[in-house]
């Protein structure tokens, strides 16, 4: 055993990580070999929506095979024979570029963001594909299987631009599918083209 201190407490750390790991439990991972999408399926694959109050999905290099492509998801609610539902959000994003030649920006994202749109949400936008880049993050889902609430939802990814002058831009998006039916599957794809890299589905307690 060993313990730890945050100035005031002492702590078991084997405790704290027994406890962390029976918080969050990991449910699937599904891998992007130049594909066009990959769907969560309730019921499919150990895919269940319904037993948690929070779903986490983690991005791990994500990398398209189109320049400039925008990584994208929405929501249904019939099983994935449609992913229509319809949502509300809000998109900002900051950027730096690698030389520091302009001036940074933070700034809400007008063309962005959805009222009531039922198409494809982008979560990052803007992906470089050449050979070092990708972009890396994760969008939390809540209460999918609630039949009263709407389902709020919130992503943050960082990427690589397709600029020809590289620079580092963090998305943060969130918002709500306008439904009070339950949500059973999630899907992402690129806007345009295909896509490699590792989305992982957790949920947590």
């Amino acid at each position: 055993m060993a313990l730890i201190s945050n100035g005031t407490s002492i702590f078991d750390n084997g405790s704290m990580a027994t406890g962390l790991a029976s918080s969050m439990v990991h449910i699937k991972k599904l891998t992007a070999s130049n594909s066009g999408s990959l769907s969560f399926v309730h019921g499919s694959g150990g895919v269940d929506f319904s037993t948690h109050k929070e779903y986490l999905f983690t991005f791990n290099n994500i990398h398209p095979a189109t320049n400039g492509s925008h990584f994208s998801f929405n929501l249904s609610i019939d099983g994935g024979s449609n992913y229509n539902v319809a949502k509300t959000t809000t998109a900002f994003r900051p950027f730096h570029y690698e030389t520091a030649s302009d001036t940074p920006e933070l700034a809400y994202q007008a063309g962005s963001d959805l009222a009531q749109g039922t198409g494809f949400q982008n979560i990052a936008e803007n992906l470089g594909s050449a050979n070092d880049e990708c972009s890396a993050g994760h969008l939390t889902l809540y209460n999918p299987s609630s039949t009263t609430f709407t389902k709020h939802f919130m992503s943050r990814i960082n990427l690589n631009h397709s600029s020809s002058s590289p620079a580092t831009v963090n998305w943060y998006i969130s918002g709500y599918g306008n439904t009070t039916s339950d949500v059973d599957a999630v899907q992402f794809k690129m806007t345009s083209g295909n896509f490699d890299g590792v989305i992982s589905l957790y949920g947590i307690a």
